[in-house]
């Protein structure tokens, strides 16, 4: 297989379009307060990941991941898949209300996990400014299909445009529930532990610096940008501006990100896409 082509997408795909935002971390955050309202897909976390004690650690494991996929070589993100559908094959997990014993790899909720987070980048990428017709959106979600089948799903089992995407969203909200799990997940989102790199001395015990109040504000953001059906299974957390509110600082958050150098905000994976594409171009 050539070790130098474009990957799973390229530079002329929309996905690239919309993950040159590094508005998604938001989207990212998201996606987890929108996953752990399935009770089959939050045991499966709890009970096979210790993302409380390596809350940060978990989240450059996954973003490397998606980033391999959005950014890597063919062969690159295929390894990456099948390095997932082997760990995942071995995780087993038991229903919070049934007591029945599954497997993490079920389709159904690979379906739900890989739902929420492509709907929650595009969604995010588009109401914080970045300007995609509806087309263009489709486009995403067909493009997303290629990432879909990297973790083990069937593509033509995956919603490929907004309108399948809302129809999903309907068919599975009602196996959605607030569940204590999910409420104690949402609340270890909204104030994870700091990394004590980014940690100020606190003389009366509480961690309240700079990084806490930032990641507060990027928090409030992703939960502002839920589904009103999302925020009321989360107790009809917000007032009827929440939404506004949200894309308002969304918008914001993503001028004051496209500032910073671009040498800063694109990652190793993406600059050396954008090195490979250069050169394939130029041959």
């Amino acid at each position: 297989m050539d070790t130098e082509d474009l990957g799973l997408f390229g530079p002329g795909s929309v996905t690239w379009k919309v993950h040159e935002e590094p508005i998604l971390i938001v989207a990212g955050l998201r996606s987890l307060y929108l996953q752990a309202l399935h009770p089959r897909a939050m045991a499966g976390v709890a009970q096979n990941s210790n993302y409380r004690t390596d809350a940060w650690g978990r989240l450059v494991r996954t973003a490397t991941y998606v980033g391999t996929t959005i950014y890597g070589t063919t062969a690159e993100a295929e390894a990456a898949g099948r390095r997932l559908r082997t760990r995942h094959a071995r995780m087993r997990a038991t229903d919070p209300f049934t007591g029945e014993e599954f497997r993490v790899d079920d389709p159904e909720l690979l379906r739900w996990v890989h739902v929420t987070e492509v709907e929650s980048f595009v969604s995010t990428a588009r109401r914080s400014g970045l300007a995609l017709t509806d087309d263009e959106v489709d486009g995403y979600y067909t493009e997303q299909r290629r990432s879909a089948a990297l973790v083990g799903l069937d593509p033509d089992d995956v919603p490929g445009t907004a309108a399948e995407v809302a129809d999903y969203y309907r068919d599975v909200r009602p196996r959605l529930r607030m569940t204590r799990e999910a409420a104690e997940t949402a609340l270890f989102l909204t104030a994870p532990p700091i990394p004590w790199k980014l940690s100020l001395p606190a003389r009366v015990g509480l961690n309240l610096g700079p990084p806490r109040w930032a990641y507060f504000g990027i928090a409030a953001t992703a939960l502002g940008m839920l589904p009103p059906w999302a925020l009321r299974l989360y107790g009809g957390l917000g007032l009827p501006t929440t939404a506004l509110s949200a894309d308002l600082s969304a918008r914001a958050l993503r001028l004051a990100l496209a500032a910073v150098p671009r040498r800063y905000r694109e990652g190793p994976l993406q600059q050396a896409a954008k090195e490979r594409a250069a050169r394939l171009t130029a041959a």
